[in-house]
């Protein structure tokens, strides 16, 4: 079995990141034991903290990522690191998810594709992502999504493509959408047949209160553990196989046809 730790954490505006960095890392520092450790998005400026998205950003060797490559060699285990909040050298902004390997290295980066624009300057401030792809981890392929990134399943079906096992989904998903959190972590495990390892935000931020309810969902649909609504870390022991033997005993995705678009019909 697999034990995977889903970090569960909050970001109130009163507490400075380089505190929050600190504190955090105490809580993944308890997860030592776990093989794999994950945690939520954009959890070192606060996701709502758009005010201060171009002082808080940092390029992918600043403070954030450097601290994650050490909790993941002190604890020799992969650690997503949620997303952090990049700068490029050219100045551009991106809501990157980050997984580092035992060894300290990061082995894959993903700049969230779709960018939220209800009721959030994400889609104003940051630019989207373009691609996705995998690298191993101790549940196989392991891809990412974030948050947003669930009411899209194309993307998830290129994951499938590029051959994926696993998805890591940190996310900032409010509590008053908690039902659609949970719909789509379970719709998306059991459409494509993965892994879900859902890691969200919880406390208030501004105006809003976060979801909590990190998840992890087989491609079966069951939910095999999901935590509640303050901070916390949510321990789930995986079976590393599952995936490879659901799609064995139930060979859905090789039954995908080609699908064109009819013309439409005129009157």
């Amino acid at each position: 079995m697999t034990r995977v730790a889903l970090v569960q954490v909050a970001s109130p505006a009163s507490e400075p990141p380089a505190w929050r960095r600190e504190r955090v890392g105490r809580m993944v520092a308890d997860a030592r034991g776990a093989d794999l450790v994950l945690l939520p998005e954009l959890w070192t400026p606060g996701y709502f903290a758009f005010d201060r998205y171009a002082e808080l950003a940092e390029p992918l060797d600043g403070d954030t990522v450097t601290a994650g490559r050490q909790w993941a060699r002190d604890l020799g285990c992969f650690l997503h690191l949620g997303s952090v909040l990049e700068r490029t050298p050219e100045g551009r902004l991106h809501n990157t998810a980050v997984l580092i390997d035992p060894s300290g290295a990061v082995v894959h980066t993903y700049r969230k594709i779709h960018v939220f624009g209800y009721r959030s300057r994400e889609a104003e401030l940051l630019a989207p992502g373009d691609t996705v792809g995998t690298a191993p981890s101790p549940l196989g392929a392991l891809g990412a999504t974030t948050c947003y990134d669930l009411r899209f399943p194309e993307i998830w079906r290129a994951l499938v493509d590029a051959g994926a096992e696993t998805v890591a989904v940190p996310a900032a998903w409010p509590a008053r959408r908690r039902a659609h959190w949970r719909l789509f972590t379970s719709a998306r495990a059991v459409e494509q047949q993965l892994l879900v390892l859902a890691c969200n935000a919880v406390g208030a931020q501004g105006d809003v209160t976060l979801g909590g309810a990190s998840r992890v969902v087989d491609p079966w649909g069951t939910v095999l553990a999901e935590a509640g609504d303050a901070e916390e870390i949510l321990y789930c022991d995986v079976d590393p196989d599952v995936v490879a033997r659901t799609r064995e005993e139930f060979p859905v995705l090789r039954d995908r046809r080609p699908v064109r678009v009819a013309e439409a019909v005129r009157p």
